[in-house]
């Protein structure tokens, strides 16, 4: 991996792997998914206190097309009171959307498109930026999970099973190794599981052997 800046990948999911539109019912329908914003009535403090920690490193934001219209939407709009300081931090940071229009238009202060050379564009970020954060982005972090193009993958992991919706590794996923890197709980049952790619291919084999 890059000795530079860091990809981390900071997505909520369910025991079954769903990520899909925790936030809000109107974040991502897509496949008429009927549990837009099943994070709210789990709220958890520890998450809160490491989604927080987080953001102390992070000194830019790499998001999807999709992501990317709903903060442009809302952080501008919020920065004071109690979220105040994450409005003015994402306000201040430079923001790069993936997307593969040519002609998108971006309105929000600080953001620029990536998306013509993907393994080029993540290279000249990590040497650029200490902590790049993709949030949420669920399908464009798939793409990143494929390609290995990341450096952290952080899980905070809610016990609540929606049986279907967009998934961190659906059906068809890229085979590979990870190395977890540390596990905690919290509080009401959340997990927060971070891992780092590892190289090579996946091996079988047979217990007892």
């Amino acid at each position: 991996m890059s000795t530079d800046g860091r990809i981390i990948i900071d997505l909520f999911t369910t025991l079954d792997g769903v990520a899909q539109a925790p936030g809000g019912p109107e974040e991502d329908a897509s496949g008429a998914f009927p549990f837009g914003g099943w994070q709210a009535p789990l709220e958890s403090e520890a998450v809160g206190r490491s989604v927080a920690e987080g953001m102390e490193t992070l000194d830019a934001l790499l998001l999807g097309r999709r992501t990317y219209d709903i903060f442009a939407g809302y952080w501008p709009q919020h920065t004071t009171g109690p979220e105040g300081w994450i409005g003015r931090l994402f306000d201040r940071v430079p923001k790069y959307v993936a997307s593969r229009d040519a002609d998108i238009r971006l309105g929000w202060q600080g953001s620029s498109r990536v998306g013509a050379d993907l393994a080029s564009e993540i290279a000249a970020l990590r040497s650029r930026h200490r902590d790049v954060h993709v949030i949420g982005s669920i399908d464009f972090a798939q793409t990143l999970l494929a390609q290995k193009l990341y450096d952290e993958l952080q899980l905070w992991v809610y016990p609540v099973v929606l049986g279907q919706g967009k998934k961190v590794f659906p059906d068809g996923a890229v085979p590979s190794n990870m190395k977890l890197l540390s596990a905690s709980s919290g509080d009401g049952g959340t997990l927060l599981l971070r891992y780092a790619p590892l190289p090579g291919d996946v091996q079988t084999g047979t217990m007892g052997s």
